[in-house]
């Protein structure tokens, strides 16, 4: 008796699909959540433009089945892993050696490569992925290839002497060059020009392709259709002035955090903290009952859709991610940024830029108190969003679905 379960689709029926281009954006998602948060977006981009491909998303956080997703786009879940403040990786969960946690994520992601068969992958930020986690992959796509391999860049990844020499010590350049067709830039090269300040040769740099930042308000009509509405009724058509503060995923948030709720402003001022869900569990205990006194603040851990809380706020206070400065840039809002300044100087060197050109406030995390962040509260809680998108290059996802195309 044959007790072989596998399903094997006939070749009418398993061929069905095949008209539509396929995409995978993988993630490692080792800190924070702005990768997955970011490929979310590239996939609904590319979900309503006339390509319509069908999208998976690798991604190692576990959240990432929590957000709002189109048509057509799916998530293969990694075992989670965690990188220190030293820069060093371990198993965030899974009782594992980070040898064979690595080996169980090498072989899910080429595994799913293989039995999805994409046209376009997109790899974000890591060219070899997190502890060379893609090379089997990689290497597979070169040898068949019909995929076309992109990397996928934030527009500032630390100061250019730590990067010149993370690129040396990673060998990164030898992957982009036998691995990857174009680098999409996803920033404004009139705010931080990557090529320039990275020093990247001629070949490499000839492969770069600057999309322009990400409008966060693309995801607010997705959004819509989730609504959490137990937080967010109560900030909607506020009569009280309402600030939010976010720390991304919350690893190294707390202080900001905690300084936010000790604030106490000259006026009235609702306020919400978003810890996030990385945030140390005995941190957040204490957090939540140092607000417990106060009617005006609420703590919560994690909202999937945080622009429908950004769209309802006067005001936000926020540490300086790529994502939650795109946010921020993207419905123009009053923002303080306090940026991270260790291990890296991305978050430090992006305020600055942005200070420069004057749509965001950023305090020092040395300056942080609460003194400083009341007074910016009171100066700033109640007035207009700021018209950045005359300033700053924010039609990236106009332009990805061409990039697919081309």
């Amino acid at each position: 008796m044959n007790t072989k379960t596998d399903t094997i689709l006939p070749n009418n029926l398993s061929d069905t699909y095949k008209d539509r281009p396929r995409v995978v954006l993988y993630s490692h998602d080792t800190m924070g959540l702005g990768h997955i948060r970011r490929n979310l977006l590239i996939a609904q981009a590319l979900s309503l433009s006339p390509i319509q491909p069908d999208i998976l998303l690798a991604s190692g956080a576990p959240e990432a089945s929590h957000f709002a997703m189109s048509s057509g786009v799916d998530c293969l879940v990694l075992p989670s892993l965690y990188k220190n403040s030293d820069g060093n990786y371990r198993s965030r969960r899974l009782r594992m050696s980070l040898t064979q946690l690595i080996n169980l994520r090498r072989q899910m992601l080429l595994t799913a490569i293989r039995e999805f068969d994409p046209d376009l992958f997109v790899v974000d930020n890591v060219p070899w992925g997190a502890v060379r986690e893609l090379n089997a992959t990689l290497e597979y796509l070169r040898i068949k290839g019909k995929c076309r391999c992109v990397l996928g860049m934030r527009d500032i990844k630390d100061e250019p002497s730590a990067v010149k020499r993370e690129w040396k010590e990673k060998n990164n350049e030898t992957a982009v060059r036998r691995y990857y067709d174009q680098i999409w830039v996803y920033g404004d090269r009139n705010v931080y020009d990557t090529a320039y300040e990275y020093d990247f040769p001629p070949d490499i740099t000839d492969k770069i392709h600057y999309t322009g930042y990400l409008d966060q308000r693309l995801r607010f009509a997705l959004s819509q259709q989730r609504k959490e509405n137990d937080v967010l009724q109560e900030y909607e058509n506020h009569d009280t002035p309402f600030a939010l503060c976010t720390v991304g995923g919350g690893q190294d948030g707390a202080t900001l955090a905690e300084t936010f709720i000790k604030t106490r402003p000259s006026r009235q001022i609702k306020g919400l903290v978003i810890t996030g869900p990385h945030m140390d569990g005995e941190i957040r205990h204490r957090l939540s009952r140092e607000a417990a006194g106060n009617n005006h603040l609420q703590l919560i851990d994690f909202y999937p859709e945080p622009t429908l809380l950004l769209n309802e706020a006067d005001c936000t206070v926020s540490m300086g991610g790529y994502n939650s400065v795109t946010e921020i840039l993207s419905y123009g809002k009053r923002a303080l940024i306090v940026p991270r300044v260790t291990p890296r100087k991305e978050q430090l060197i992006r305020a600055e830029r942005l200070r420069e050109l004057g749509v965001i406030d950023m305090l020092h995390p040395h300056e942080l108190n609460i003194r400083s962040l009341s007074d910016w509260l009171d100066r700033n809680a109640g007035l207009p969003p700021l018209n950045v998108h005359n300033s700053i290059d924010m039609k990236g996802l106009s332009r990805i679905p061409k990039l697919m195309e081309n």
